[in-house]
């Protein structure tokens, strides 16, 4: 083969690739919502000087650059004078507030129990409410609602349409 037909030829080849195909058109795209990392069956544990602070256990967590998006959260607030515990199917734990979706059960050191179907914790606050139906109870006090507030460091709940089962303590003198 004449070396003039194999050039002629390349560029020939060159050309047609240069005329007849056309280059990706890649779209440069802002991405808002990446996550970070993603944790299987995990705890997180909160510390400072005094010592455990908060305990965060799930099933699977996705953690984004300001909340993590948990299911099967199990969460543990120890900064207070009562224990609290807060059960639920789905959490958004984001700037020390956790959300809590489906089955929520909160539970406090001293008895003090709610459960409804979503409820937010305030950790900067320590205030647990909810705007849906919930039913609560202590020992064999009970209570059910339609909305609840409750201040865990003034110990005081607020609630609305409620209906109340308060048992008395009978005086043994």
């Amino acid at each position: 083969m004449n070396i003039n037909i194999f050039f002629v030829t390349v560029s020939i080849g060159l050309m047609s690739i240069f005329f007849l195909f056309k280059p990706m058109d890649i779209k440069q795209r802002n991405f808002v919502d990446v996550p970070i990392f993603e944790l299987k069956s995990f705890t997180l544990y909160e510390l400072n000087t005094k010592g455990l602070i908060t305990v965060m256990r799930g099933d699977k967590a996705i953690r984004y650059s300001d909340r993590y998006k948990v299911s099967n959260i199990n969460y543990t607030d120890n900064s207070k004078e009562y224990l609290a515990n807060m059960k639920a199917d789905r959490g958004l734990f984001k700037d020390k507030v956790v959300d809590l979706i489906g089955h929520v059960d909160y539970q406090r050191e001293d008895g003090l129990n709610f459960k409804t179907q979503k409820a937010t914790y305030n950790k900067k606050t320590k205030i647990a409410y909810t705007n849906t139906d919930y039913i609560s109870y202590m020992g064999e006090n009970e209570i059910v609602g339609t909305s609840l507030r409750y201040d865990n460091r003034l110990n005081r709940i607020k609630s609305k349409n409620i209906r109340a089962k308060y048992q008395l303590q009978e005086d043994n003198k």
